[in-house]
């Protein structure tokens, strides 16, 4: 996306999650961990296919080959061939968009569930709420009649700043790829195509369209691809989408390394690639090196890349009409494997249901991060409590539509104030101030989606009669309750962060109302980081919530009341502060029109755990109303062969007087390699229930496969033999355990 008219990144998104069936994956469900495997494209049409494109003209080949209309490209009605209807949906389904333009279209039967945003999903560190996600994002996509979801969006969160943090998943390629996946097959499920985006190395708004992004092949291969490559292999994803920016030197939606020699000839994918909005930049060289399909923003459909300028290169001789053939033909198999055409049953659909809304609230509820509870000032206790004040913009803020990404229009969008009204009994006053208001500079704000380095500049001063209503309530208040925190309008698609400090002069009137009222309660509603450690140090309680769906404010409310006991994990790291962050660190961010990686694999909390750099809250951290030990650890045999899988179990004891979630992480290392290593890194998780005084054993399989570098010389994965530490914890932080063994 350009400014406003160019559209904002197809974004769509990562959207989504939700329910998961039985939210708990305890020990023995988990010893035999469901293994997420999609349905590859097939080939059994194919002479159906081949007759049918023997029957086509050629511009009638060329208009599938791009954009028809804002979400679609063209069919051919004479042949029974149906367009390829997309939708954009990081938050859920987007609003119906008008056919040659980006105004709505108006009508009223489109309105859509809101679920939470793709952090959010991550924080669950569920892989079964991912799959819920999937199947009931899925349902609403049928409801709609649509082919192809835009999403998810699974690029790595390189900087805290990054203006879709909020909607890309994690720091963590491991943890990235353990919810695309089941979020992939999910959605498949439904006979809806995923567009895995944005591939690959688009780390950042900053630039995007034209930033040359250079990465080390290892780091390309350890780091930036794993989620991508688990999308194909595993889930069999069905579409991908080009990213912007350029890739050593060679945009990426005409990448011959990254779309034909990585994508199809390693990874042997067999869907079709679709460029991002206006990422096109040629006709011959973008077909020849990997593209399918080009959609864009508003000029005529006719002038694309792909359009009257491919029908003038195949008359030319430039390009062949073989070569158009191709492209068609792997269109024609998506739309038969989601029997879009060739008859069978396909997938109902159903949208903005009641069983949606609850898929909605279990994966908000399971992402709430508890951060700090000084002498259990959470779950509230409400004996004796007459009046709560509820402080700040956030809790009233709504944050399905806003910003430069795609949003989603929902009936049902619960704000932690309505929450509260909800869940708290009618004795209790509620002592409502907005604290802060929410103002931008419009004179300096940056040029979006040009340099986008400068993002949305704020107003910090705070309106003095606001913060005397917020103060005055918190006063005359038993607990004061803040809302603070980030909104869809500050992050959003098209421009990174300027910094990591609170807007909206937040952190000043946070200050003052732990000043007159110690029993304040600071709750967080943001995507990405920001820096808070002064505030974290002052206060009793500290959560973190998200972007958190149609049923938010009740999750969020439940969670506070104790009716939920949180069990949301951070899945990045919060730094102290932004130049903590490696490629803040390195000094490699944005870049001008190259950006180099400097920090190389130690991303996240590789850097800071590799570095001994303390974080303020480290990946993978969250707290509980109850208290886990962890006992027993160990690991099935002491020697493992190349294809073997490494068996860990560990005994997980609730030792408090509350069920509650635990999420079991393992992390390896290995000392005296060869190579370059992190401290540690992510292979293995496990989320599991575990009743009051219960015990619970999780089994945590690890394929020794998972330990492998990627060999730069040898050009291939290549598992180190010698001796491996496998530490058993629950943050990357807290490690309970150090199993030792040997691989051979």
């Amino acid at each position: 996306m350009k400014n406003k008219f160019i559209y904002f990144s197809a974004a769509l998104a990562v959207m989504l999650f939700v329910s998961c069936k039985n939210e708990v994956q305890n020990s023995e469900s988990e010893s035999a961990q469901k293994e997420y495997l999609g349905k590859e494209i097939g080939t059994e049409h194919d002479a159906e296919i081949d007759k049918l494109i023997s029957q086509m003209t050629l511009e009638e080949k060329v208009g599938m080959l791009h954009g028809n209309s804002m979400f679609a490209n063209a069919g051919v009605k004479r042949l029974g061939i149906p367009e390829l209807k997309m939708a954009d949906g990081p938050l859920g389904v987007r609003e119906e968009i008008s056919r040659d333009n980006w105004a709505p279209a108006g009508w009223t039967n489109d309105f859509a569930t809101y679920y939470p945003a793709g952090g959010a999903l991550a924080a669950t560190w569920n892989s079964e709420m991912a799959h819920t996600f999937g199947t009931s994002l899925g349902e609403e996509l049928r409801a709609r009649d649509k082919d192809m979801l835009l999403s998810p969006a699974i690029n790595m969160v390189r900087t805290p700043l990054g203006g879709r943090t909020y909607e890309y998943m994690s720091e963590d390629p491991f943890l990235n790829k353990k919810i695309a996946v089941p979020l992939i097959v999910g959605l498949q499920e439904k006979d809806v195509m995923a567009c895995v985006k944005h591939f690959a190395a688009n780390n950042q708004e900053t630039n995007r369209d034209f930033v040359d992004v250079q990465i080390d092949e290892r780091t390309l291969r350890e780091i930036y691809l794993p989620a991508f490559e688990a999308s194909v292999k595993e889930a069999k994803a069905y579409s991908i989408m080009g990213a912007y920016n350029k890739f050593r030197g060679e945009y990426l939606c005409e990448n011959d390394y990254m779309l034909n020699k990585i994508l199809r000839d390693e990874w042997g994918f067999k869907g079709i690639v679709v460029s991002d909005w206006a990422a096109v930049h040629s006709t011959a060289k973008s077909l020849k090196n990997g593209l399918d399909i080009e959609m864009g923003t508003p000029k005529p459909f006719n002038e694309f890349f792909l359009a009257d300028k491919l029908i003038a290169a195949v008359k030319s001789g430039e390009v062949s009409e073989k070569e158009i053939d191709l492209h068609v033909k792997r269109i024609l198999r998506v739309l038969f494997q989601v029997k879009a055409m060739g008859g069978g049953e396909r997938a109902k659909g159903s949208i903005a249901t009641e069983a949606h809304y609850q898929d909605a609230y279990k994966i908000a509820a399971e992402a709430v991060v508890l951060l700090k509870n000084e002498n259990n000032a959470l779950p509230l206790k409400l004996d004796g409590v007459k009046s709560i004040a509820v402080i700040g913009n956030n809790a009233t803020k709504k944050n399905a539509l806003g910003g430069f990404g795609a949003g989603v229009k929902t009936k049902r969008e619960i704000t932690p104030l309505e929450g509260l009204k909800n869940r708290l009994p009618s004795s209790i006053k509620i002592n409502y101030a907005e604290g802060y208001l929410e103002r931008y500079d419009k004179k300096n704000r940056g040029n979006l989606g040009n340099i986008t380095a400068n993002g949305p500049v704020t107003i910090d001063e705070l309106d003095p009669a606001k913060v005397q209503e917020a103060v005055d309530a918190a006063k005359n208040s038993d607990v004061a309750i803040i809302f603070a925190g980030s909104n869809r309008d500050y992050e959003t698609e098209a421009s990174d962060r300027r910094d990591l400090h609170l807007p909206f002069g937040q952190e000043e009137l946070i200050q003052k109302v732990l000043a007159v009222n110690p029993k304040t309660i600071v709750v967080f509603v943001a995507g990405a980081p920001f820096q808070i450690e002064n505030i974290s140090q002052k206060s009793q309680a500290v959560v973190w919530s998200w972007f958190n769906g149609s049923e938010g404010g009740n999750a969020l409310a439940d969670v506070l009341l104790g009716k939920v006991n949180p069990s949301g994990k951070l899945p990045w790291t919060m730094p102290k502060q932004l130049k903590d962050s490696p490629a803040h660190a390195t000094n490699s961010f944005p870049g001008d029109k190259t950006v180099n990686y400097a920090e190389g694999i130690l991303i996240g909390y590789r850097w800071f755990d590799t570095k001994n750099v303390a974080p303020l809250y480290p990946f993978g951290y969250g707290l509980s109303y109850t208290t886990f030990a962890f006992g027993n650890a160990k690991t099935d045999k002491t020697s493992y062969a190349q294809n073997e899988t490494i068996s860990v179990s560990v005994e997980v004891k609730n030792t408090g007087k509350v069920d509650g979630k635990e999420v079991v992480q393992l992390y390896t290392s290995k000392s005296n390699s060869k190579v370059t290593r992190a401290a540690q890194e992510l292979k293995g998780f496990t989320k599991v229930l575990v009743k009051a005084g219960g015990t619970e054993t999780v089994t945590i399989k690890v394929p020794v496969k998972e330990l492998a570098y990627y060999d730069v010389a040898a050009k291939k994965w290549t598992i180190e033999p010698g001796k491996y530490t496998l530490n058993v914890g629950n943050s990357s932080r807290d490690l309970k355990f150090k199993l030792d063994v040997t691989i051979k």
